[in-house]
């Protein structure tokens, strides 16, 4: 290891790297690669993570023991889970890893992305720890506080190749960012270089990405740079991520951890975080397949991943037996046809399938009963139990769809002459009605709900997206609705079935209501929605769910009790959730005032270019295309990941790199085809703050003036951290942007023309892809108002991923978001640009937009803005709030109550 000796003087034996448990490692210049053990890690190990969330923490420990069993010199903790409280779960996890000597003879690396969590952990360690991970994602400041804190506890510490612009990703930003953090580390917090362990970012290889070719390579040479250049510093890196391509098979990854470890200590990797039982031995991995692995790794010619890719094929007996099923499934009777059909989202043989099942079954009721629900029901198993992801859910339905809709006729001619009064009897099962709430235009998960109840001979309503509470319980009056449906996905959405609830409250309904859509639970529902409704209230936890829990709520002899029963369980959810928070202290609106920000005069914009209201329509989708951030889109179909990683992701790359290259051929359809609109309207205004309004004129027409009210933080805030209102950053004769922009103008009849072809996945697909290239414009017109029409960063120069991680000038917050939740203020920015008569977007009574596919906000050019979350706000300042806008303080606490304490 001659390459790791540059930094030593005459010794030989260099001390590279100190820390202990109960007995000291001592790593030099000689020293052998330090492995890291990965599965005391509930992001790398499931079986961790399930014993964690059922509190065996015998179980976890022992899952430690068998790390340092099997060779790992150091213990890697993490518990970043959102329902897990990470920093109870750390110290107790570390307390009892502590009264094991066979365990807390080794170091232990506390692997958190909460600051408080590593600090927790911190203070109950013994020994000498490394802290993973801090980086400069959140500027010097946040960085250098954290390593002042993390040299104080003696502990070395792990830093991310990441800063404000995002993570590195090419070999330039990688030692860009190493090489400043390394001097902040040394020079101004005085940190032993031999305590600094950079982590360059391992990424995938072999994805069949052009850009992802050099992943391995641009590592091997940053930690080659950053040996030779940072003097003590040490490489390590989390080593399973470079295989996650070829997950499933573990024969291939195996060789390329050992391969890619070969080499990454060959150009100077001190440690890495793997599972030992993950690495076969270098000179043992098959000839042919290391080389197949190593012109992946180096890059080395340009059919490497093909390659890889036909020996993972041909060596993996799983794979080959499928292949051999997918032949084989058209043979089995028609029955499992259908199964293998819906499971597989097949639709190329769902019609003479669906004729031959009905000429062996008779009755169309009996292949929708038999066959057909037999496979949604082994769909909603997968999917209940993680096998099986949204996109293929939604697929499975359009199978569904395309069956029952080829039955229609029979069914509608048996119910026509009343030859089955079995189905007679099913019709009048229960109508159910389904809506997405006002100011959500998601309804993935409902389409799945109303096809699945539709198929259980339940009459369903759908009224669609964006739907008042007002339309949703006349219309459940006029259609002698039995339940009501609510689905949403966006956080606005869970205020909205709030108020839904309280207005059959109100009016006295009695009707089941059921609440579904990502972002909704069981506690939330427990604690904001049943309370305020006498009637039964249940969350459903996914589509594939709603039929057993319709069936109860409608059944003579069930429903009661189950009435009575989920009150009870939610009356305990609500007394668990109260005593897990305790009330949060809060000052008055005077004194939130005087702790008011303080925007600097110097970071005042200059006055626009071209002030004014500016309209652009038919906008070229094609210059939208880079400013597309994709992770959003995977989030609409409820794949987590963040973009491009999700596509190597070892749970759901495979079904998200499929959705991506449906949604990329979709994208290339629409763009040739022209077939949606963009269009966008700006004003650029004077402005000054009074208090917090921000009075607002058009200096190119006169009467073109109003006030923006902005809202003040009022929780109790450490002494010198302000109270913050969008106000503060406007200051005396200064400027304020507005904006509107929509992508959705021709999607509601592409959405029909796939609805009538009972496609619901390309249907939700453009309406995903709608709403990515909205937010894409919004992003466009943001830098051509810095760029061109106010001009303040008239020389920026940003790449397409730091204008996706916001690495600007200017922060652009939307009505109805954290920063400003009263939707409201939507109609004064409508009034000032006019934006219905400009570029035909509107407003809905629910103050959503229409088209959906839409943008609207506020920009804001001062330097020092920042985007914040308001929190809660106190009765005083709601009523303050209600007479500056001229409204009732009722009106006002309607639009604000998710906010209020």
């Amino acid at each position: 290891h001659s390459h790791l000796t540059h930094y030593s003087d005459s010794t030989h034996h260099m001390i590279r790297l100190s820390l202990s448990g109960l007995e000291p490692l001592i790593a030099t210049t000689e020293s052998n690669f330090i492995n890291v053990g990965e599965r005391t890690n509930v992001t790398g190990s499931k079986k961790f993570l399930e014993l964690i969330r059922n509190e065996d923490y015998e179980g976890a420990r022992a899952i430690a023991r068998q790390q340092v069993e099997s060779g790992a010199q150091i213990i890697d903790v993490n518990v970043d889970e959102a329902l897990l409280d990470g920093v109870k779960v750390m110290v107790r996890f570390l307390n009892l890893m502590a009264s094991d000597p066979d365990i807390s003879r080794v170091p232990v690396m506390i692997d958190s992305s909460k600051w408080e969590i590593i600090e927790a952990g911190l203070k109950c360690l013994q020994g000498k720890a490394v802290v993973n991970s801090i980086s400069l994602k959140e500027g010097e400041d946040d960085f250098l506080a954290k390593a002042r804190k993390i040299k104080r506890y003696g502990a070395a510490v792990v830093v991310m190749a990441f800063d404000e612009l995002g993570q590195a990703d090419s070999f330039e930003r990688r030692i860009e960012i190493c090489e400043r953090a390394y001097k902040l580390l040394v020079t101004v917090v005085h940190f032993k270089a031999t305590d600094i362990i950079f982590d360059p970012n391992i990424f995938p290889v072999g994805t069949g990405m052009e850009e992802h070719r050099d992943n391995a390579i641009n590592f091997f040479r940053a930690t080659e740079w950053i040996k030779k250049n940072l003097p003590g510093a040490l490489v390590s890196g989390g080593v399973s991520n470079v295989s996650f391509s070829f997950r499933g098979n573990p024969h291939v990854r195996e060789a390329m951890h050992s391969a890619f470890l070969y080499h990454g200590i060959k150009a100077g990797m001190d440690m890495g975080i793997v599972n030992p039982a993950m690495l076969e031995v270098y000179d043992e991995i098959p000839k042919n397949l290391l080389e197949l692995v190593e012109d992946v790794l180096l890059n080395r010619r340009a059919d490497a991943t093909e390659r890889l890719l036909e020996y993972a094929e041909a060596n993996k007996s799983t794979q080959k037996k499928e292949k051999t099923e997918d032949l084989a499934w058209r043979h089995a009777p028609v029955q499992k046809r259908l199964e293998h059909a819906l499971i597989k989202g097949i639709t190329d043989f769902i019609e003479d399938d669906t004729r031959e099942a009905l000429e062996e079954l008779k009755r169309p009721l009996h292949v929708i009963e038999g066959p057909l629900m037999a496979g949604m029901n082994v769909v909603g198993d997968l999917f209940a139990t993680g096998k099986m992801f949204l996109p293929q859910v939604v697929k499975s339905a359009r199978v569904m769809k395309k069956a029952v809709a080829w039955l229609e006729p029979y069914l509608q001619a048996e119910k026509d002459a009343n030859e089955n009064p079995e189905l007679q009897t099913r019709q009048g099962q229960g109508t159910v009605l389904l809506a997405t709430v006002k100011g959500d235009v998601h309804d993935i998960g409902k389409n799945i709900v109303g096809v699945v109840l539709g198929c259980n001979s339940y009459h369903v309503v759908d009224l669609g997206v964006m739907v008042p509470a007002e339309k949703i319980l006349a219309e459940a009056i006029s259609s002698g609705a039995d339940v009501i449906g609510l689905s949403g996905l966006i956080t606005p959405s869970l205020d909205e079935m709030i108020h839904v609830a309280k207005e059959m409250e109100r009016r006295n309904m009695k009707l089941p209501l059921l609440i579904g859509g990502a972002t909704t639970s069981r506690v939330h529902t427990a604690v904001k929605i049943d309370p305020v409704y006498s009637g039964p209230v249940v969350h459903v936890l996914d589509a594939s769910r709603a039929v057993p829990v319709v069936g109860q709520l409608l059944s003579e002899d069930l429903a009661t009790a189950y009435h009575r029963d989920i009150k009870q369980e939610y009356a305990r959810l609500r007394e668990q959730y109260a005593n897990q928070n305790s009330a949060k202290q809060f000052v008055s609106l005077s004194d939130a005032r005087n702790n008011a920000f303080i925007a600097e005069p110097e970071g005042k914009a200059p006055a626009p270019r071209k002030p004014g209201v500016h309209v652009m329509r038919d906008i070229d989708l094609q210059l939208l295309v880079p400013f597309i951030d994709w992770t959003p889109f995977f989030r609409s179909w409820e794949l987590a990941g963040k973009f491009p990683e999700i596509l190597q992701d070892n749970v759901v790359g495979t079904q998200a790199t499929s959705l991506y290259n449906d949604a990329q051929k979709m994208l290339n359809e629409i763009i040739s085809a022209k077939s949606i609109e963009a269009r966008a309207v700006v004003g650029l205004f004077e402005a000054h703050r009074y208090s917090d309004d921000i009075h607002f004129s058009d200096p190119t027409h006169a009467d073109n003036k109003g006030s923006f009210r902005t809202l003040r933080q009022q929780s109790a805030k450490a002494k010198g951290i302000p109270h913050l209102a969008l106000a503060d950053f406007i200051g005396h004769e200064d400027h304020i942007g507005c904006f509107a922009v929509s992508t959705g103008f021709g999607v509601d009849e592409l959405v029909a023309q796939y609805e009538k072809d009972h496609d619901d996945y390309h249907a939700i697909m453009i309406k995903a892809l709608a709403d990515r290239l909205a937010e894409a414009l919004a992003e466009y017109m943001h830098q051509l108002v810095r760029k061109e029409l106010w001009g303040y960063a008239s020389d920026e120069q940003l790449s397409n991923e730091e204008l996706i991680n916001e690495a600007y000038r200017g922060i652009r917050p939307a009505p109805g978001y954290p920063a400003c939740p009263d939707h409201r203020e939507k109609l004064t920015i409508w009034k000032a640009l006019d934006v219905e008569n400009n570029i035909g977007l509107r407003l809905t009574e629910g103050l959503a937009m229409y088209p959906t596919a839409a943008v609207s906000g506020y920009y804001f050019a001062h330097r020092d803005a920042k985007y914040f979350g308001l929190g809660k706000i106190t009765e005083e300042q709601v009523k303050d709030y209600a007479s500056r806008s001229g409204i009732s303080y009722e009106e006002a606490a309607r639009w604000l109550s998710p906010n209020m304490i």
